[in-house]
């Protein structure tokens, strides 16, 4: 008998069929593996495989009692089923003249029964066979079992790339069928049992969007490409990995894994990758670890832990990180409050009235005159369900979103409102307002800004705009130049939290700032620290030599007030003057102080 194709052109068609379903040397599959158990029970024999016919090898992509992964082509029966596209039974390898000297009678095999996988097409992929170590016959209804077996696999595989079960890019499957998977591997797995799963994540979204911008689609294609040739070498290995987003791989590991040992193994996997993957340069990968409890833990709960778990990672710059109940409580709450402080929001700008969201103003007394020159305006949330949200722990998390923009015209608006309600009563004070570094990117923040002022009928010295050092790192040619568009339209400027940040002496220099701010972690406990005391004298020297006024924040007693007024600071705001308080407050306090005068 001749084993070479009798139609060399069909073959090659075939073997084209073949390499376009990307199943050749991809990882076991959940779906194909239960149908080769299946195999294996109804026929009650220890071997069964879905057998793949390659150019020179049969390849297992399922497998029950073969530790092989692939055997030689030449004389294996399955390879006739792919040129022939018919059953091939055989009752004993050892007695047939052909098979007698085969690897397969060679390793003991002697019965031997498989149906063809047949494409819509007609072209033969491989088989679904059984195997035993003793002769044996076969009856009808066993061969229709196995043909129905050898259906239910291409049904399978056809299944999986009509619905988009596999990703073009890796040729892994996807996050689709991930989660059929994990379902299957519930039924078929104890409930209760505790497994580890992984997830592998090449870049950061700013990493992956900065390399895109920079060199196109095809470099994460390439990317892709390099992990997965990788992944194929380690994880792959005994395990099935999903490509579940452009950049991230997730994958289970047997049962019994320990999960210190697959840290380990994520770790060492990441040393190899950093070595030996040009795109390291430009990209991070970092892998979130996560237990789960079979019967217990769902698929999308899986998911979103492992995704919160690599988060982490890139967050504290590990390599690799595990789920941990604690963080993803405060991952979770940080969600929570975009959508709470979003609806917030919404009402504060329909009607002030029932408002969540309101303006507190905490004062800037001069510390040679005691007068109350100014005042720092404060956003404070309280929730009708929660009560009050630590500004704290709210704004960092809203300076990340989009509502950033929302959020600074909102406190612009109400605090010129107020401001021009005092001056409406004879209350002439300079009001200041954080502002976030997004801002001073936006083309026309300093055009709403004059249009504000202008509209409550406010002179543009009455607002001062207070900003962080490392909001002004962040571009600071775009920064420095909204600030001289706002400087020139006569608003006033501070640096706040100075001596914080990063930023140059020189660049300090250039900026169109009258006021700087010094940090209260500098400011706290100076009353009996030299050391901080000479700092703060050394700044205050400083920004008074390059021009800028300077204000102490976090000033809580006699004894820092005093301090600070002998190195020849200009003027404090702190709990020892009064804390943030509501407008009527505020008034009442200024009141309560007829002794000093209220205007410089």
């Amino acid at each position: 008998m001749s084993l070479s194709p009798s139609n060399p052109a069909t073959e090659a068609s075939r073997l084209e069929a073949l390499q376009r379903l990307n199943l050749l040397d991809t990882p076991p599959n959940v779906s194909f593996d239960r149908i080769t158990r299946m195999a294996s029970r109804l026929f009650g024999l220890p071997l069964a495989a879905v057998s793949l016919t390659d150019v020179d090898r049969q390849w297992f992509k399922s497998r029950v009692g073969i530790v092989q992964e692939s055997l030689p082509r030449l004389k294996a029966p399955c390879s006739r089923i792919a040129e022939s596209g018919q059953m091939v039974v055989v009752n004993d390898l050892q007695a047939d003249s052909f098979y007698a000297d085969s690897p397969l009678a060679g390793a003991g095999v002697r019965f031997y029964a498989g149906a063809p996988l047949l494409t819509n097409d007609g072209y033969c992929l491989g088989s679904m066979c059984v195997l035993g170590t003793e002769p044996r016959d076969v009856t009808e209804a066993e061969c229709a079992a196995l043909r129905d077996m050898a259906a239910m696999v291409m049904a399978q595989i056809e299944l999986q790339h009509a619905l988009g079960r596999i990703d073009p890019a890796s040729g892994l499957p996807n996050r689709t069928q991930f989660v059929d998977d994990f379902n299957d591997l519930t039924q078929d797995r104890p409930a209760g049992e505790r497994r580890v799963a992984g997830l592998l994540n090449l870049a950061s979204p700013e990493q992956l969007s900065s390399a895109l911008r920079a060199m196109g689609a095809t470099w994460l294609d390439e990317v892709v490409g390099e992990a997965v040739r990788m992944l194929a070498e380690t994880i792959g290995a005994g395990s099935t990995v999903y490509h579940v987003t452009p950049t991230e791989f997730a994958f289970i590991t047997a049962p019994g894994t320990d999960i210190d040992v697959v840290c380990a193994e994520m770790e060492t996997w990441l040393v190899q990758r950093a070595a030996s993957v040009t795109s390291r340069f430009v990209t991070t990968a970092r892998i979130g670890v996560a237990p789960f409890t079979i019967g217990v833990t769902g698929s999308a709960e899986l998911l979103r832990n492992l995704h919160s778990a690599a988060q982490h990672a890139f967050d504290q710059d590990r390599g690799v990180s595990v789920f941990s109940q604690e963080q993803d409580a405060l991952y979770r709450r940080s969600f929570w409050l975009i959508n709470a402080f979003g609806a917030a929001l919404d009402g504060a700008a329909g009607a002030d009235a029932d408002s969540q969201l309101r303006l507190v103003f905490q004062p800037k007394v001069d510390l040679v005159s005691g007068a109350c020159i100014g005042a720092e305006a404060l956003l404070r949330w309280t929730h009708p369900e929660f009560g009050d949200v630590s500004p704290g722990e709210f704004i960092p998390i809203i300076e990340r979103t989009s509502m950033v923009r929302a959020t600074t015209d909102w406190v612009l608006r109400c605090a010129m409102r107020q401001l021009a309600a005092w001056r409406a009563d004879g209350l002439e004070l300079e009001l200041a307002v954080n502002v976030s570094a997004v801002n001073l990117l936006e083309p026309d923040f300093c055009t709403r800004i004059v249009d504000n002022l202008r509209s409550h009928g406010l002179p543009a010295s009455s607002l001062a705009l207070e900003i962080t050092e490392s909001a002004l790192m962040k571009n600071p040619k775009v920064a420095e130049a909204t600030m001289r568009d706002l400087h020139a339209a006569g608003v006033h400027m501070a640096i706040d939290d100075f001596g914080t940040g990063y930023s140059s002496l020189a660049y300090l220099q250039s900026l169109p700032a009258q006021v700087v701010k010094i940090d209260q972690s500098f400011v706290r406990g100076i009353e009996g620290d030299e050391r901080k005391r000479s700092l703060v004298s050394a700044m205050i020297k400083l920004s008074h030599d390059l021009g800028h006024r300077v204000v102490a924040e976090g000033v809580e007693t006699a004894e820092v007030a005093g301090v600070l007024k002998g190195v020849a600071c200009d003027e404090a705001q702190g709990y020892w003057y009064a804390k943030p308080l509501a407008p009527g407050a505020f008034v009442d306090w200024l009141a309560g102080r007829s002794d000093v005068a209220n205007v410089a």
